[in-house]
């Protein structure tokens, strides 16, 4: 995938480009059919053909197990998934404002997550898909701790919860 920003992106219809310009504009746009969108490893948005989903402006969402062997489909849908940390994805997307056609970051109106940049870069750096690793660094180290640590605390008070 390209990387851009803190995120990365591609677009199985062959558009990257398209894609590439609208991740990169400083104004917004609409993503093509095709774009793919991931900011950590097992999460992903696909933007699909206009009218299969108007209340998510025609992204779907997936959440995947990811292995050396490449990535299976936990779960995929519109307003029902819900990622590992337990955040419902249209919960999230449905906040950005409408020139970024439903994409999150941190000046488009939606929610902080509860992962830092730095965090989401370890995760992708440490994607076990990826066939040229380089090294864990020790910034990803200190990050991917204090991500345990964010982990730890959220399924703590989901347990409260329940």
């Amino acid at each position: 995938m390209t990387h851009i920003g803190h995120f990365y992106v591609d677009n199985w219809a062959g558009n990257l480009k398209g894609t590439i310009r609208v991740a990169k504009s400083t104004t917004g746009g609409v993503y093509p059919v095709g774009s793919v969108l991931q900011l950590v490893p097992t999460e992903v948005m696909v933007k699909r053909e206009k009218g299969f989903n108007a209340a998510t402006h025609d992204w779907e969402f997936f959440e995947l197990d990811v292995s050396p062997n490449g990535s299976t489909i936990r779960t995929r849908g519109f307003a029902d998934v819900n990622n590992r940390f337990g955040g419902n994805c249209f919960g999230c997307h449905v906040a950005a404002r409408p020139e970024w056609d439903f994409v999150c970051d941190t000046t488009h109106g939606c929610a902080p997550i509860p992962i830092t940049i730095a965090m989401s870069g370890a995760l992708q750096r440490t994607d076990p898909r990826c066939k040229n690793r380089t090294p864990v660094s020790a910034q990803d180290t200190a990050a991917l701790a204090q991500l345990a640590e964010v982990v730890k605390a959220m399924a703590a008070a989901n347990a409260v919860k329940k």
